[in-house]
Order: C-alpha cells, then sequence, then structure tokens
C-alpha cells in the first residue's frame, strides 16, 4: 500500500469532509455537520474504530448526529427542564427532550463549524475547527456568553489526537459544560463477532439516576460486571447500559480499553484526567457499537445541590481565561486470549 500524509478538503457520502491521511490511518471531519470526526480508520488492516454511517444511512446520521463519530457535546447531558442557574442567573435552554423534560446535549453537535487551519505532511496531518459564539450566534439566546470552541485533531503514526479548548472571550465568568458522545465500533475488527470483545474503563461509583435520568445524589452498587469493567474487562453488552459513572484514573491514565480477544488487537481511548465522569450508554446491549463518554461534569450539574463544585465538575471560566484537554485514540496488540 502507497503511504499517504495529507490533509485536504473533500467529500463524504455528499457531505463536505475534511480527510486526514497519514500512513495507514485516515480521518474525516464534517465541518458542516457539527465538526464530527465521522471515521477513523486503520486501512491496511481493514479495522473502522468509529461507528460511521453508510451511504444509505447518512439521513438518519443527520437526524441522530449524537450516535455516530465523536460528536462534541456542549452543554453535555440532560438540564432539568432546560435551566439551570450560575452565579445568580437562571438560564434556559429548549426543552428538547419532550418525555422527559430535559434539555438534551446542546446544539454544538449540528451546528456548522469554521475550518481554520489544514496541513498535511510526513510527520503529521491537522485540522482545526471552531466555534466563535458572540452577537447573532444560535448560544447567545441560551447561553449568553461569548467564548470560543476549538477542536484540533492530529493524525500520526501513532494514532490519532484530539485536542479540545474553551476560551472565555467575554466579560463574565461562564461555566464550562462539555462531553464528547464516542460512538465506538465492537466488533471493529473485520470476521471478528461482539463476543470476542471485552473493555475496560476507568470508573469509580456509579450514579443513582431518576427515570428522567437526573442524579439522584446517591448512589449504587455496582454489579459483578461494573466491578470487572475496572480490572479484568467484561462485555460491552453484558447488559443495557444507560450509566453515568465518577471516574477514577488508574495509573495516571483515565482511558477505555477495547480488546479484540480473537486477534489480540486492543484500541484505546485515553482521554486524559481533565474528564471527572464517564457516561457508558450501548444503545439497549446492540452488539454493534458503544459509547463511552468522557464528561467535564456531573449530569446536570448546575442544578446539583449537596456536593462540592470539584466533585461533581461545575468548573467556571474566569473572562479571559480557557480550558484545555487532549484525548488519544490507538491501537496495540496484544497475545491472543
Amino acid at each position: 500500500m502507497e503511504k499517504q500524509y495529507a490533509a485536504y478538503k473533500g467529500d463524504f457520502h455528499g457531505e463536505p469532509a475534511i480527510w486526514l491521511k497519514h500512513g495507514q490511518y485516515e480521518a474525516a471531519v464534517l465541518p458542516e455537520l457539527g465538526a464530527n470526526l465521522i471515521l477513523f480508520r486503520d486501512l491496511e488492516n481493514g479495522f473502522r474504530y468509529l461507528r460511521e454511517p453508510e451511504a444509505n444511512e447518512m439521513e438518519d446520521f443527520k437526524a441522530n448526529p449524537g450516535v455516530y463519530g465523536i460528536p462534541v457535546l456542549f452543554p453535555p447531558n440532560r438540564f432539568d427542564g432546560g435551566k439551570f442557574a450560575w452565579e445568580g442567573k437562571v438560564y434556559e435552554l429548549p426543552v428538547n427532550e419532550t418525555d422527559r423534560g430535559n434539555h438534551l446535549h446542546g446544539y454544538m453537535h449540528k451546528l456548522p463549524w469554521n475550518v481554520d487551519y489544514i496541513k498535511g505532511d510526513e510527520y503529521e496531518s491537522v485540522v482545526v475547527l471552531s466555534q466563535q459564539v458572540r452577537d447573532g450566534h444560535l448560544y447567545k439566546q441560551y447561553f449568553p456568553f461569548e467564548f470560543t470552541l476549538t477542536l484540533r485533531y492530529t493524525l500520526n503514526a501513532g494514532g490519532l489526537q484530539q485536542q479540545v479548548t474553551v476560551t472565555n472571550e467575554g466579560n463574565e465568568n461562564m461555566p464550562n459544560l462539555l462531553a464528547f458522545h464516542t460512538a465506538i465500533n465492537a466488533p471493529f475488527v473485520p470476521g471478528s463477532e461482539s463476543s470476542d470483545y471485552t473493555f475496560k474503563v476507568t470508573i469509580g461509583e456509579r450514579r443513582e439516576m431518576t427515570e428522567r435520568m437526573l442524579p439522584t445524589g446517591r448512589f449504587q452498587p455496582l454489579s459483578r460486571e461494573e466491578e470487572d469493567m475496572k480490572g479484568v474487562g467484561t462485555s460491552p453488552y453484558f447488559a443495557s447500559m444507560d450509566n453515568h459513572y465518577t471516574a477514577v484514573p488508574q495509573n495516571g491514565r483515565n482511558r477505555m480499553e477495547l480488546t479484540d480477544h480473537r486477534t489480540g488487537d486492543v484500541f484505546v481511548y485515553d482521554v486524559g484526567t481533565e474528564y471527572k465522569h464517564w457516561m457508558i450508554w450501548n444503545n439497549e446491549a446492540g452488539g454493534k457499537f458503544f459509547c463511552p463518554e468522557p464528561q467535564i461534569n456531573l449530569v446536570n450539574a448546575p442544578n446539583v445541590t449537596g456536593e462540592s463544585a470539584e466533585e461533581i465538575g461545575l468548573i467556571g471560566l474566569e473572562p479571559g481565561e480557557r480550558w484545555e484537554a487532549t484525548s488519544f485514540f490507538y491501537a496495540m496488540k496484544r497475545q491472543k486470549s
């Protein structure tokens, strides 16, 4: 196979895309559709690590962008009645999960993004995308702060790197509420079955949730399989999961590790210790993909009482301040079990 080192504007099933190519790897971002990094592939081995829509699934993707690729959620997850208090003011987002009366996931994963920079050479292939929230932006009517949200994706011989930056460019303190609804294929190896896979993730405790999927403030005992998630690993489909956990790094790392025991291939999603929470969702144990979702903050965090801001990840940015985190996606090989 001829090695390619490039970053360029192209097409993905009829939609504008920025393609990154580096050696055996390729990735693509859809700037007009939420800056979703819609695919990450190992071309030499035929691996597709992320759930990507086929050509006949593009309409479903546009209707449900949160369950393909790497959607950015700002603010993430659920807010009771769409409302949240911040420094003496109450802000209100539309209730878009009407059956539960919540606002869900924000709109950043549905909006067009600016493409600020593209570069590809033998060292790395890079794209930088941004959202500048100013007067006239959709977010100003609901989330009236001035800020810039930037995504930088870098592809190189080591895999894929994601760098996210939030910069407060206004005159008020703003809450920093962010997550990624990352959809990972299991299986990602051609010829393997879901039964060939186990995963591990650096979770701590499981939050109890109401019927509206809002935290009660209490914790629940972990099942045997959830305990195995911390160490030896378990199937990503052992039960239907829509669970919220605290993040507890191991050996200084906060990560998900997915292993194909038929081939020994391992896919690692190292999100970094800036994310204090994990949401794990597996589409009712459907056997095709699951979403280990790193979150800065607890679900409904601005409305939670009785816990410290540090504990629930309710992080504020003062004017001029910025927050940044870097995540890595990479492959390893282990002896087959």
